[in-house]
């Protein structure tokens, strides 16, 4: 989901005349658009369902990441210790 700059940078002035070439473009091409103010970079427009796939994906890799933490400060259990503390049979 990298950014094209070639494709992907607006200025805040196109934004203001035609928003919904902009959405448009954020849900069809599913890269976050730079929008920009004076050649500088002050917001990202993304679509929503795009942004709700990447939040997902943050909130589980820092779940591993917490795991694998856990992991090495030794805080680890057996597979029937994780059923029993989950409820499972």
């Amino acid at each position: 989901m990298a950014i094209k700059f070639s494709e992907d940078l607006v200025p805040l002035t196109d934004l203001k005349t035609n928003p919904g070439r902009v959405v448009k473009h954020t849900t069809e091409v599913h890269r976050p658009v730079l929008l920009t103010n004076r050649g500088r970079g002050v917001a990202v427009v993304q679509s929503v369902s795009d942004y709700e796939k990447a939040e997902e994906e943050r909130v589980f890799m820092r779940a591993v990441v917490a795991g694998l933490a856990d992991l090495e400060a030794g805080h680890e259990f057996s597979l029937d210790e994780a059923r029993i503390r989950l409820g499972l049979k």
